[in-house]
């Protein structure tokens, strides 16, 4: 069978026939780095580990690129607001590029920790300034941007297929735009900014041809995936709030400035709600990874995630992760018993578990459905142990492979043998939480008496062993690098 993608643009599913035969193209719209990383970040990133794994097993050549977004991504998501991370400076009376580099380490040790392999290439958008430069001068150069006053806006009547991918009418787009006209610079109220000039005191800036600024939050993926994928990649992938504005907007700037189709493919991952209600910082509900994590295995939170179709919405609540706890223990309970069977006659016909799984995940990465054929497995091997049966030695061979590649190279769910399964990761994080508490309290009583020299001692001590401690408004965070 053919794999089949779900493809947002076109709105169906497609038969997936890669540019280049044998290789895939891939980008993945990567996080903001001014928190830690919540469960939304999980949905999104278990999500598209499993597409790369799947196509890295169908033998394609998978150039994978998912950016750091570092600058440019304001507080109203569009043209207006301070931008996220100096504004999380601000609040942390640091340095934003500290700011960055302290949460961009948080969140890839938050990744280790779910299974999610690295990408290829995670590029920065302050280290692509010049990149996302040389595009707006080709922009303005075509006619489709222009500069006012130090800001350069692209100029949204240019492109006529302009939110295509998220179906906004122009008229959809002329409503979002109502909010800012009055006291705006832009010659229509939907044209985007391109390269914004930098307020007095604004500190993430650069030299431009127009004024001393930086760049517009979507620009930096399409000059970053141009750069290392092509004009024309394979598959973009991304939360399903980010169609508009910021996909419609790296559609127009990309095909404006190349007169070819930017994207294949695209792919949207649906949201996380919790216990029914959307997720979100303002509405106070997100749920911290490191939180999670306290408390939950990685592996069952990984496996929580692919419970779900990656467009399906995430329903995240202390019964459905219990759920998923005994769900997974039954898998790994399985896999046990697999490879501490004794020799029997009960054999087993893998090819049809092998081929519906196949089929699943060929039809745009059905894993709930790819899971639902390892518990009917496991379900069939259990009855037959539990009959004392025993199996043939050939049959625990291709079960134990299937469970391999299936659940641990695929899907990240299973160990590899020999590793350590079940509840004593959770245990080790707690030990690790309770000495990190035990610490950072002897500091605080440090710190509390004037003793500086202690302090400093206890943060570089920890730091030499990668565990890097960070003091904030709201208290003290720490993070650690991953393997510790």
């Amino acid at each position: 069978m053919s794999l089949f993608i779900y493809n947002s643009l076109s709105r169906t599913k497609e038969k997936f026939e890669p540019l280049h035969p044998g290789m895939v193209s891939i980008y993945v719209c990567g996080p903001t780095v001014y928190g830690h990383a919540h469960l939304g970040h999980a949905k999104s990133y278990v999500s598209f580990d499993v597409v790369v794994r799947w196509l890295r097993y169908k033998e394609y050549h998978v150039k994978y690129v998912q950016n750091i977004t570092d600058v440019g991504h304001l507080t109203d998501d569009a043209d207006e607001g301070e931008d996220k991370i100096a504004k999380q400076a601000r609040i942390e009376k640091t340095d934003p590029m500290e700011i960055s580099q302290f949460y961009t380490r948080s969140f890839y040790e938050d990744m280790d920790r779910l299974d999610v392999l690295r990408a290829n290439i995670a590029p920065a958008a302050t280290a692509h300034i010049p990149e996302q430069i040389a595009l707006v001068e080709k922009l303005i150069a075509t006619g489709h941007a222009y500069e006012i006053q130090g800001n350069v806006y692209f100029s949204v009547e240019s492109f006529p297929d302009y939110g295509k991918l998220s179906g906004r009418t122009d008229q959809d787009a002329l409503q979002s735009g109502v909010r800012i006209e009055m006291r705006s610079d832009k010659r229509h109220p939907s044209d985007f900014a391109l390269w914004k000039k930098a307020e007095e005191g604004h500190l993430m800036k650069w030299n431009s041809p127009w004024s001393v600024g930086y760049p517009g939050w979507h620009l930096e993926c399409s000059a970053m995936s141009m750069k290392y994928l092509g004009e024309t990649i394979d598959i973009h992938g991304g939360g399903m709030e980010n169609k508009f504005p910021h996909h419609d907007c790296e559609i127009a700037q990309s095909e404006a400035a190349t007169g070819k189709p930017y994207v294949r493919y695209w792919m949207h991952n649906n949201m996380v709600t919790v216990n029914g209600v959307k997720m979100g910082k303002s509405l106070k509900n997100s749920v911290n990874l490191k939180d999670v994590f306290k408390e939950t295995d990685p592996r069952v939170i990984r496996f929580f995630v692919l419970q779900s179709h990656y467009r399906s919405q995430l329903d995240y609540s202390e019964s459905a992760i219990k759920a998923s706890t005994t769900g997974l223990e039954k898998l790994r309970e399985t896999q046990r018993r697999i490879l501490e069977a004794k020799p029997g006659s009960a054999a087993f016909n893998l090819e049809p578990f092998i081929d519906r799984f196949t089929n699943a995940m060929d039809d745009d990465f059905n894993t709930p459905v790819a899971l639902a054929v390892l518990f009917d497995l496991s379900k069939s091997i259990n009855a037959a142990l539990d009959r004392n049966e025993g199996i043939t030695e050939e049959s625990r061979q291709q079960a134990a492979a299937f469970f391999q590649t299936a659940g641990t190279d695929l899907l990240g769910i299973l160990p590899l043998h020999g590793q350590t399964i079940g509840r004593d990761t959770v245990q080790t994080n707690k030990k690790l939480d309770g000495i990190m508490n035990i610490l950072l309290e002897l500091r605080a009583e440090a710190r509390n008496n004037k003793d500086f020299a202690l302090s400093d001692k206890i943060r570089d001590r920890l730091l030499s062993v990668g565990i890097e401690i960070k003091d904030t408004k709201e208290g003290v965070n720490w993070s650690s690098k991953p393997g510790v």
